[in-house]
C-alpha cells in the first residue's frame, strides 16, 4: 500500500490486513534501538532507525516485520488478531519525521534538540511495545474521523458544528 493511499484517509476502499502483533514487535525493537542510541549517542543507530522508519512509511515493510514473519510468528499459536495496515504505516511516517528531525538536529549541532526528539520517538515506541497503545495509529484514526465528519457536511456552515470526536 502506497503512502499516498495511506494519507488519503479514505474509509471506503479495500483494506489490507496485517497481523496486529507485528507492529508491537517492531515497536519493541525500535525501543531497544532508540534506548541504545540515547545511552551511547552512536549515530549509526539513529541512521539505522531512520532507514527502518523510511521503509515502513514508504514501502510498507521493515526488517523488523521480516524478522517477525520468519522467526516469531511461526512460534505463536492461537487466533491471529488482524488490523488495517494504514494506521501502523502512518505511525511509521510519524516515526520517520521524528527520526529525520533528530538526525538534522544532530547534523547541525543541536544535540539537545535531537536528544529530545529521539526521546519523544522512544516514548511513542515504548507505549506501543509495553501497553499496545500506538500513538501514531490513534492520530491517524482521529484525522480520518475528522476528515469524514467534515466531508459529510452538506453546507459550509455545517462544518462549524462538528460533532464531538
Amino acid at each position: 500500500m502506497s503512502i499516498a493511499s495511506v494519507l488519503s484517509f479514505k474509509t471506503k476502499e479495500d483494506v489490507k490486513l496485517i497481523d496486529a502483533r507485528g507492529p508491537r514487535f517492531g515497536a519493541l525493537i525500535t525501543t531497544l534501538v532508540l534506548t541504545a542510541f540515547l545511552i551511547s549517542e552512536f549515530a549509526p543507530l539513529l541512521y539505522w532507525q531512520l532507514a527502518v522508519f523510511t521503509l515502513g512509511a514508504f514501502v510498507g515493510a521493515t526488517p523488523y516485520s521480516f524478522i517477525y514473519k520468519r522467526v516469531v510468528k511461526p512460534k505463536l499459536s492461537g487466533d491471529v488478531p488482524t488490523e488495517d495496515v494504514r494506521p501502523p504505516q502512518f505511525a511509521q511516517l510519524v516515526g520517520f519525521l521524528f527520526a529525520l528531525s533528530a538526525t538534522i538536529g544532530y547534523f547541525f549541532g543541536a544535540d539537545s534538540l535531537g536528544f529530545v526528539i529521539v526521546g519523544f520517538a522512544l516514548a511513542a515506541a515504548l507505549l506501543n511495545a509495553a501497553f499496545n497503545f500506538c500513538l501514531g495509529c490513534e492520530v491517524y484514526l482521529l484525522i480520518a474521523r475528522a476528515k469524514a465528519a467534515v466531508s459529510s457536511r452538506k453546507t459550509r456552515e455545517d462544518s462549524y458544528n462538528l460533532p464531538s470526536l
